[in-house]
């Protein structure tokens, strides 16, 4: 067997264990954040076991939102996270699918690059995911790889990326630390929380060849030193290497919990790396932030993804909701954000749908985020309406500044049957129409990764809502879309009160549509995606505008 190559960098992996959602994602952006305040360059990678290429074309009602990096990469949320939490841009190195691993590989295999060898998926699929996160550490020049593997030991989907981590592990024994993060049930409050299903997923793991350094223990509770001692020598680890991990009052507190029990010093050790500095400060400082925000601002959602069966998914919006909070505690505030189902205002429901209108005026700031497809849509421009009649703060985000200028155009412009012809495609004043390099596209069906995608540049207009909040005049923002406001109906909008205050370089795209603050106290759409750039110690301008607008209109109500 071909020998992998021998890389500088040291290896963090996390695997999930006894079920999913355990918090794999977190648990990775924590120990990043920890790690680089302790001084080592860190990058963190995502491996997803599902055979879609890339996370563009999933419903977001089943795995949850779909986060977009500079590059233009569709990938997991966790990758969100891991921004966040990093607090730095990541790119497509940092991120990969089976079905991304397998079709490098036989792209590879079909143009000779094995030389006419047997192509067989072990050692050659494991290869590629190694050298995968060795370009990741190289691209990022990172001293430390945290990647994580989705899914949970014993599941045949992640075996081969298993299999890689153990080819790095036998080669590099002292660069390979890996992370167990798995549950403690309780089956009721007057019992103990149970660590038999985490002896079995590291039974599981063992069966693929590898044992956890750590096991990082997931419980609704703290948990004590007795299970600690169980987990510890039912797993053989070290009592000092089982990290608990119970429910935390937000995931910004998880580094400083993390440390608390000594986290990085367990990963050091097992490195063979010495420690350097240990400072989490600008962290601390922001966790103390959120601990001094007890004013309320209540924010509404107004959106079509929250339903799963019978709970709701807020994964779908998580940018958007991380977003919120961070503008809201950085100006002292405890963000109430709750969900509203856009049907509920369908206008074909009458009397109903504006009962449920005249409760929009009950919160401080309206949300409008991305989408795509019908349904809801009458439901989201009626609200949108009611925000812009009512003077309720408005922030729509790409679906939520198209639909604003469809509602502006019917409602202001008097164009009777405006629509997208997302929606519409006979409508006759297609306000938001398809981007003509699109057309091709969506004739052919060819929906992956064909969208307007990743970081774009903008120019902001000078004295517009948008170039005070962000404090400069040219940006650059994600996008995520294939429709956008129609060049043809752009000087009926301004002539009707819209001011465009972004817009591409070349001034063919509108990028932000705002009303003047002498309509509107803020009413303001973005073509792009300003969530995907929130971090907690560097909030978006727009967001932290839109929050102040909100906390104004609180202040005000209660007069």
């Amino acid at each position: 067997m071909k020998k992998t190559n021998r890389t500088a960098p040291k290896h963090i992996f996390v695997i999930g264990g006894v079920m999913s959602g355990v918090g794999k994602g977190i648990t990775v952006s924590s120990i990043a954040r920890i790690l680089t305040s302790r001084g080592f360059a860190v990058t963190a990678v995502k491996i997803d076991p599902y055979v879609n290429v890339d996370a563009g074309t999933m419903n977001p009602t089943e795995h949850g939102e779909v986060f977009v990096l500079n590059d233009g990469m569709e990938c997991d949320q966790d990758m969100g996270n891991y921004e966040r939490f990093l607090n730095r841009d990541l790119t497509s190195a940092n991120y990969m699918t089976t079905g991304s691993v397998y079709l490098s590989v036989i792209n590879r295999e079909r143009n000779l690059g094995y030389d006419g060898k047997f192509v067989s998926v072990v050692p050659y699929i494991p290869m590629e995911v190694i050298d995968r996160i060795n370009n990741a550490a190289k691209v990022n020049k990172a001293e430390i790889v945290i990647t994580e593997i989705g899914g949970t030991a014993g599941e045949y989907e992640n075996l081969l990326f298993l299999e890689a981590v153990k080819m790095l592990k036998v080669e590099h024994p002292n660069d390979v630390v890996v992370v167990l993060v798995s549950f403690l049930p309780l089956l009721d409050n007057d019992n103990e929380l149970k660590t038999k299903p985490t002896q079995h997923a590291v039974r599981a793991l063992n069966a693929a060849g590898l044992h956890p350094d750590i096991i990082v223990a997931r419980a609704g509770m703290p948990i004590d030193e007795k299970r600690k001692e169980k987990l510890a020598f039912h797993c053989s680890v070290p009592k000092e290497n089982v990290i608990a991990a119970q429910n935390a009052e937000t995931v910004y507190d998880v580094p400083i919990l993390f440390e608390k029990d000594g986290i990085s010093d367990s990963i050091l050790g097992k490195l063979g790396l010495k420690p350097r500095r240990k400072d989490l400060v600008e962290w601390r400082a922001f966790v103390a932030k959120i601990r001094a925000s007890k004013k309320p601002v209540h924010i509404g959602i107004v959106g079509k993804y929250f339903a799963t069966g019978s709970y709701v998914l807020a994964d779908s919006y998580i940018s958007v909701i991380e977003a919120v909070k961070h503008a809201a505690f950085h100006q002292k505030h405890k963000p109430i954000i709750e969900w509203i189902d856009a049907e509920e205002f369908d206008p074909a429901k009458k009397e109903k749908a504006r009962e449920n209108l005249k409760k929009l005026g009950e919160y401080d700031g309206i949300i409008v985020p991305g989408g795509f497809g019908s349904r809801g849509v009458e439901g989201i421009i009626a609200a949108i309406e009611y925000a812009r009649e009512n003077k309720i703060p408005y922030l729509g985000l790409c679906y939520g500044m198209q639909l604003a200028m469809v509602e502006y155009a019917r409602h202001v412009l008097g164009l009777s049957g405006a629509h997208t012809t997302e929606i519409e495609k006979k409508t006759p004043h297609p306000v938001i129409d398809v981007m003509p390099e699109q057309k091709k596209n969506l004739e052919e069906s060819n929906y992956g990764a064909t969208m307007r995608l990743g970081a774009y540049p903008a120019v902001l207009l000078k004295g517009s809502i948008a170039e005070r909040a962000y404090k400069k005049e040219k940006i650059s923002e994600r996008h995520r879309h294939r429709y956008e406001v129609n060049p043809e109906y752009v000087e009926k909008l301004k002539k009707g009160g819209i001011v465009f205050s972004g817009v591409s370089p070349d001034r063919v795209l509108m990028e932000i549509a705002e009303l003047p603050t002498k309509v509107h106290p803020f009413f303001l759409g973005t073509q792009f995606h300003p969530e995907l750039q929130s971090r907690p110690l560097g909030p978006h301008p727009l967001f932290m505008a839109f929050i102040k607008a909100a906390i104004a209109r609180s202040g005000e109500k209660e007069k």
